[in-house]
């Protein structure tokens, strides 16, 4: 869609002179700064219509527009009569969304509202909600609105998200001018940023395995990376060329420094070995050896006399990389070694572990000083501030942690990877922290911000499955917190939680008649619920393995279930026993659709199959084949004509159930599709995927009609009757409320 079509404000715009145009959106704000109206400026910057004629215009877009926002600082500002403090705080969030967001708009300018009004309707600010209120009313294009704020606000540390692997990143490192990251990652590639624009400035490419560690000279002239390949590579930044490759170690190279001459490097390996290397000549000088396992990680002293090393054998060690001998060991951890940073005067370490916690040592006496613990999971990355006072810490949790070395106590949490974090860095001025993480994405944080704590709706974990009554009044969500939670659907609020389960909920299915919603779980039970009096009502225990996915037919009078061991189960509601087993799949069931007449069910699975089963004679009818990798999906249209399945190979299919055929394929998510819902009219189909995304798709065109991002993983969603409401879930614990606007625009 071009942007002469974004709207009555853009159109008009568009048809005036180029040179109007360029000189509306490129000088109008200058204008204004220059001759004093600055509040003409604050007004501009407020107007939604004018965000988004200036990001949808081919000559300026996104980054102009962030820029425009530096026009005035806040000491200019001060000055002038007009300022009011309300309006810059105002500013500044605004301009943090575009940040924030700007790995979304670059590929979607129909996402600016939803982006906006997700992330800014915590803020009860009179600028922002005005601004908020016209973005609302935005019917230029089909697009998703969150009803609720649902999504990371400004102020809690995330910048931006950067986006360009194909797969986990592991290593990040930033220039010591602060204005470069250069990352490294499974998909065998390093990747050079602008941290400025956030824009990737190259690609070097060489290693034939895992890019797991990298460093970068004092000068930032080069950069020195290792690979699962064994090998070292060292590439000339001006040139974007491999300059040589060190050769030696016999397995995975895991950490490489570099010391700040730059003539040296020194790798660790899960050959249990230490490397130093000659970087001018690209010989090996020599190999320190003591660890009894995989060595993780590798630090040095600022003068390039000592290296720390972190190890699998639950230790540090201490070298002197003068006489290439141990000087001594610390031990305390009680499991591997990931990481290692050490203070600029070289009299502490800091260590992160897989025993979840970090331990500060002090080198002159050779003990541990003190143990930091808060993350749930290991700690895989650590860094240090340049005064020593703060460590950033990244673990298998999904977060990030700032600690006060000096109180010994936990700062703050960093949350919005949806995946482990790998790798952390710091600017030089320790302002900004860049992570990166197994959900393939880098992410810039602002350590200076105030942090501020937003109430926000949902689990504790992922939500794995929602559902909405056929009133299109409640919706209830299922997580692997143990819980499920019903919510009103109006207003998002949450109106109670069901508790009784003992392990993850998996998938939830609610009556014709709202008055009972069947959970199905890891502890082999189903577990029926009465909505009425918010108690469980009876539990289905008689499954061997987990349970996957439920569905129940339209009379209510029973339920099937989906279960790991490749079947699936039939249950009388009325009785409250097993009628039958369904088996035929070759692997685990992980999904299930019943037809609206109740007759047929329509399963996906593992086996990369859908089975239709008729459930009067409880036979297989026939099975549909065409996905190359798992289903985790399936719907079923009202009339029983149609199915669509949604799969790991990132597309979702529709078939026809009368011919047994595959009709289409619907192709725009970059990865695995994990929830596939279908409108009551069946028109248009909503798809959740591991992209982060949620689309809706027109099912005559087979075009994505609107796209909405979350913060992670989509893995459920579910439509009110009205065919515009929607409720997905995610991986972090959000649960979304969305209604399709705009669709005026394709009539």
């Amino acid at each position: 869609m071009g942007w002469r079509e974004m709207g009555e404000f853009a159109e008009k715009l568009a048809a005036k002179p180029l040179f109007y145009q360029r000189a509306y959106l490129g000088s109008l704000l200058p204008n204004y700064v220059k001759s004093g109206n600055l509040e003409k400026y604050y007004q501009k910057l407020t107007d939604f219509n004018f965000l988004m004629a200036k990001i949808q215009h081919p000559e300026f877009g996104l980054q102009a527009l962030i820029d425009d926002f530096n026009l005035v600082d806040d000491s200019e500002a001060v000055t002038h009569q007009e300022y009011n403090p309300g309006t810059a705080k105002s500013l500044n969030l605004i301009q943090a969304v575009l940040w924030m967001s700007a790995d979304i708009l670059d590929g979607d300018k129909t996402q600016l509202a939803g982006q906006l009004l997700g992330r800014l309707l915590y803020f009860e600010m009179p600028l922002i909600q005005t601004m908020l209120e016209v973005a609302k009313q935005w019917k230029a294009a089909p697009w998703l609105r969150p009803l609720t704020p649902c999504l990371t606000p400004p102020r809690r540390g995330l910048l931006r998200t950067i986006e360009g692997h194909s797969n986990s990143v592991n290593a990040v490192v930033v220039t010591a001018d602060g204005k470069r990251a250069i990352s490294g990652s499974f998909d065998n590639t390093i990747k050079v940023w602008d941290l400025t624009t956030v824009n990737e400035l190259s690609t070097l490419e060489g290693h034939s395995y895992l890019v797991n560690a990298v460093a970068v000279t004092e000068d930032g002239k080069r950069v020195i990376s290792g690979s699962s390949d064994h090998t070292l590579k060292v590439w000339d930044l001006t040139t974007r060329k491999e300059l040589f490759t060190l050769t030696g170690h016999s397995d995975s190279v895991k950490a490489v420094v570099v010391t700040a001459d730059g003539k040296r490097a020194v790798s660790g390996s899960w050959d249990k070995t230490i490397k130093v290397w000659d970087l001018t000549t690209g010989k090996e000088l020599f190999t320190l050896k003591g660890h009894s396992n995989l060595v993780n990680a590798v630090a040095l002293t600022p003068d390039g006399k000592l290296a720390i090393s972190g190890s699998s054998d639950n230790t540090l060690k201490v070298w002197n990389l003068t006489t290439g001998k141990e000087l001594f060991t610390l031990k305390g951890h009680s499991n591997l070694v990931n990481a290692v940073a050490l203070t600029a005067d070289g009299k502490l370490a800091i260590s992160g572990s897989s025993d979840k916690t970090l331990k500060v040592w002090d080198l002159t006496t050779r003990k541990e000083k003190f143990t930091l613990k808060g993350h749930s999971n290991f700690v895989n990355a650590v860094t240090l501030n340049a005064e020593g006072k703060l460590a950033i810490s990244g673990s298998s949790d999904n977060t990030l942690k700032v600690w006060n070395l000096t109180t010994r106590k936990e700062k703050f949490t960093l949350k919005g990877h949806s995946n482990l974090v790998n790798a952390v860095a710091l600017t030089a001025e320790g302002k900004l922290a860049i992570s990166g993480s197994s959900d393939n994405t880098l992410k810039v944080w602002d350590l200076t911000t105030q942090k501020q704590e937003f109430t926000s709706e949902g689990h504790n974990y992922s939500v794995n499955a929602v559902a909405v009554t056929a009133d299109g009044k409640r919706a209830i969500s299922c997580s692997f917190d143990n819980t499920l939670k019903v919510w009103d659907l109006k207003t998002g609020k949450e109106l109670f939680t069901l508790k009784g389960h003992s392990q993850w909920v998996n998938a939830v299915a609610i009556t014709a008649d709202g008055k009972r919603a069947i959970s199905g779980s890891d502890d082999n039970t189903l577990k029926v619920w009465d909505l009425t009096n918010e108690k469980e009502e009876f539990t289905l225990q008689e499954h061997s393995q987990w349970v996957n996915a439920v569905a129940i037919t339209a009379d209510g009078k029973r339920a099937i279930s989906c279960l790991w061991d490749n079947t699936l189960k039939v249950w009388d509601l009325t009785t409250r026993k097993e009628e039958f087993t369904l088996k035929g799949h070759s692997n685990s069931v992980n999904a299930v659709a019943v037809t609206s007449d109740g007759k047929r069910a329509i399963s996906g699975s593992t086996d990369n199959s859908l089975k239709v089963w008729d459930l009067t004679t409880r036979k297989e009818l026939f099975s549909l084949k065409g996905h190359s990798y798992s289903v985790n999906a399936v719907a079923v249209t009202e009339d029983g004509k149609w199915a669509i399945s949604g799969s790991d190979d990132n597309t979702l299919k529709v078939w026809d159930l009368t011919t047994r055929k595959e009709l289409f394929f619907l192709y725009g998510h970059r990865n695995s599709v994990k929830a596939v819902a279908v409108t009551s009219d069946g028109k248009r189909a909503i798809s959740g995927s591991r992209d982060n995304t949620l689309k809706v798709w027109d099912l005559w065109s087979g075009n994505v009609i609107a796209s909405f991002t979350g913060e992670s993983s989509i893995a459920c969603c579910a439509i009110a009757p009205d065919g515009v409401t929607i409720v997905a879930g995610d991986k972090s614990g959000r649960v979304y409320f969305l209604r399709l606007e705009g669709m005026e625009a394709l009539t």
